[in-house]
């Protein structure tokens, strides 16, 4: 059986813009009708590292937090603690990038709560029956409120193919040690003969797992390496890579799985938007965004989580090249994460459906 997925154009005009089609999208996919009166709604968002321009932007947050209210709900944005040396490694520095970047009280008119806690320690064990977990670690903050909307910025990522709905509940509900046991899998090497010595890899590096020989050559120590990968892209000279096919499957399982136990007990009570704008080819957990590879093409909603992430890809890909992008040289590729990372992007979406979290099968159903 298929599941509905709810679409609106990013194209707009005077009397419809963006934020009154948001309006109408939440009223399609009934999330009102999901929230009794007082319930406290966790908003899951990424509001980007320092110096990222991609992440959704706070008009489009505030008239979904707006309307949650209407319907008697209490949210709060929330996320959790990030894996590797940045602007949101911590609560206190978390909170300091959300507040930058346009999402402080004065903004919103709701309270940002880093949802794993100061150190990323905060969390709740949920069982689940999964092939690889039999328990994930959720944020606390999410696992205690009675509704989740997770409001995602689809783009791509290096280690997934695309990072969406199911990134933004699997990975972002995930305490920190969470997000390690998701990655333990991920092991990048260093091909000796392209690295240079910068030693940026090492600056990278959240548990100084990376240190230069007598030759100058980076060297990763694997039993400290968690797998965070992000040498990979900090490195310019395409000298660290990661055995994509065998390492990243079990990722992106691990990732469905916990995604699968972020909405556990809950499932009546979320709701799932894509933001399929401003699409770069790499996470917004960096500091800087390349510019899009497609044009702005619009907001998806659903309950189904699998569903939402599915139509957005089929967006994407149907979608012309932008000029000049990461995806220039290739405006005729059929599969743009895929041709962008060389990554099965279909690996969450397999597994998620397999644990029955919803369905690759989908209705569009456009609101304009």
């Amino acid at each position: 059986m298929s599941s509905k997925v709810f679409f609106a154009s990013a194209r707009s005009r005077y009397g419809n813009n963006l934020t009154s089609k948001l309006e109408r999208l939440f009223d399609a996919v009934g999330l009102g009708d999901l929230i009794d009166e007082k319930d406290f709604v966790a908003l899951k968002m990424h509001w980007g590292e320092a110096g990222n321009i991609a992440y959704v932007p706070a008009p489009l947050i505030v008239t979904i937090l707006r309307k949650i209210e209407k319907a008697g709900g209490k949210p709060f944005v929330t996320d959790t603690n990030t894996l590797y040396k940045g602007s949101r490694r911590n609560a206190i520095d978390n909170l300091s990038t959300a507040y930058a970047n346009g999402f402080a009280f004065s903004n919103t008119g709701v309270p940002v709560i880093i949802a794993d806690g100061l150190f990323g320690q905060d969390f709740v064990n949920v069982k689940i029956d999964g092939v690889h977990f039999k328990e994930c670690k959720i944020a606390s903050a999410i696992y205690n409120s009675q509704a989740l909307v997770s409001v995602a910025h689809f783009k791509g990522h290096e280690a997934t193919g695309f990072g969406g709905t199911l990134k933004n509940i699997g990975m972002g509900c995930a305490a920190s040690s969470g997000k390690q046991n998701q990655h333990s899998d991920v092991k990048p090497g260093v091909k000796k003969k392209l690295c240079v010595g910068c030693g940026t890899c090492l600056k990278k590096c959240p548990v100084d797992a990376i240190s230069l020989n007598d030759d100058k050559k980076a060297v990763i120590d694997k039993k400290k390496c968690i797998g965070c990968a992000e040498c990979t892209v900090a490195c310019r000279f395409n000298a660290i890579a990661i055995n994509w096919k065998t390492d990243l499957k079990l990722m992106n399982e691990k990732m469905a799985e916990y995604a699968f136990a972020a909405v556990k007990g809950k499932t009546e009570k979320s709701v799932f938007f894509n933001v399929i704008m401003r699409i770069s080819p790499d996470c917004d957990c960096f500091d800087f965004n390349d510019i899009p590879i497609v044009p702005d093409i619009g907001i998806a909603v659903s309950r189904d989580p699998v569903a939402v992430d599915q139509a957005s890809v089929d967006l994407v890909n149907k979608a012309p090249v932008v000029p000049g992008s990461a995806l220039g040289d290739s405006p005729d590729c059929k599969d743009k994460f895929m041709t962008l990372h060389n990554t099965d992007w279909s690996m969450q979406l397999d597994h998620a459906e397999k644990m029955g979290l919803g369905t690759r099968d989908y209705t569009l159903v456009e609101i304009n």
